[in-house]
């Protein structure tokens, strides 16, 4: 079984990592008539072409940019970021797989039999955050009105941006998406036109403690897909260096044998391919890993400058609260 692991460890760049993986992925799956590895294979291909041609990028963050200048206008006394990134090859390896093993696993455990080779490869063309965007907010202790719970007042202009986005980008070029999530419940503080489009992980948090507002947009004007969090700013620490980020391991560990329980070695073969790609990845160690502009004391201090762990930077905005009081000129 051929694996992203085989290819980190050579100086290579990601670039090459990526061709050469892909490419060799490719003649193994049409060599053993694996669709499944196939439509991996294909996939990847995506996250090239942003790496490769990225040049659309600047119109989008442009595009962007307008939504970071009418909260700038309209909110002068909240501090935000916008952060963007295309997703790192890590990362998607591990969406890939487990998005794979994560099918099989409940349609085996609802059904006693497993999906067809097509509702499988169905799986890797949900992912739709090879590009993202993230804001950010907080609002500063000057700002709190005496009496008023600052994380309330927050998820109330946290939600008011969100109802705001769809329509504003909209009018860009961008068309909001169905979700294609797992969430099904509708959320309280999303205006109900707008539920379809939204997951609510505020509301209805991951097992992991994980909370923000999702929503997927398609750029009619580069032809991806891209995907935009909204967050606070206590959330956003969470995920990052939280027990989101964490402490997780070993839960997600354990789910990850429960799977492996459900579904035995030897019965279903992309499930194998899928769990064992995932479970190397899991235990990696990125400070043995060489790869070009890449560096890691251990798997928390981390020098990415190619986007193989963290991603490639696509923008900071940044609007730290114009305003120190509620006097404004």
């Amino acid at each position: 079984m051929i694996s992203l692991n085989d290819y980190l460890y050579k100086g290579d760049t990601v670039l090459k990592i990526l061709h050469n993986y892909s490419a060799d992925l490719k003649a193994s799956a049409v060599r053993e008539h694996n669709a499944v590895d196939l439509a991996h294979s294909n996939f990847l291909l995506q996250e090239i072409e942003l790496l490769e041609h990225n040049d659309f990028l600047t119109s989008q963050s442009q595009r962007i940019r307008e939504f970071y200048k009418h909260m700038a206008d309209r909110y002068p006394f909240l501090a935000f970021t916008f952060k963007g990134r295309i997703k790192s090859l890590i990362r998607l390896e591990e969406k890939i797989n487990g998005n794979i093993v994560e099918y099989i696993y409940e349609h085996h455990a609802k059904t006693g039999a497993y999906p067809s080779e097509t509702e499988i490869k169905e799986q890797i063309g949900r992912i739709r955050d090879l590009i993202a965007y993230r804001i950010v907010l907080s609002l500063p202790e000057c700002h709190v009105k005496e009496g008023e719970d600052k994380n309330a007042r927050e998820l109330e202009l946290l939600y008011e941006i969100a109802n705001d986005l769809p329509g504003f980008l909209e009018e860009r070029g961008f068309n909001a998406e169905i979700s294609i999530g797992d969430d099904p419940h509708p959320s309280s503080r999303i205006q109900e036109e707008l539920w379809p489009y939204f997951r609510d992980y505020i509301e209805n948090p991951s097992p992991y403690g994980y909370q923000s507002v999702h929503i997927n947009f398609f750029d009619n004007s580069s032809r991806c897909y891209i995907e935009v969090q909204l967050r606070t700013h206590e959330m956003d620490d969470f995920a990052e260096i939280g027990p989101a980020n964490h402490l997780g391991y070993e839960k997600r560990q354990e789910k990850e044998r429960r799977k492996r329980a459900e579904v035995p070695a030897g019965e279903n073969i992309y499930f194998d391919n899928a769990y064992e790609r995932g479970m190397i990845l899991q235990n990696l160690d990125l400070s043995k890993l060489k790869v070009n502009m890449f560096g890691a004391v251990d798997n928390q201090l981390v020098n990415d400058g190619c986007g193989l762990y963290r991603g490639r930077l696509i923008l900071p905005y940044e609007h730290l609260s114009r305003f120190q009081n509620d006097l404004i000129d």
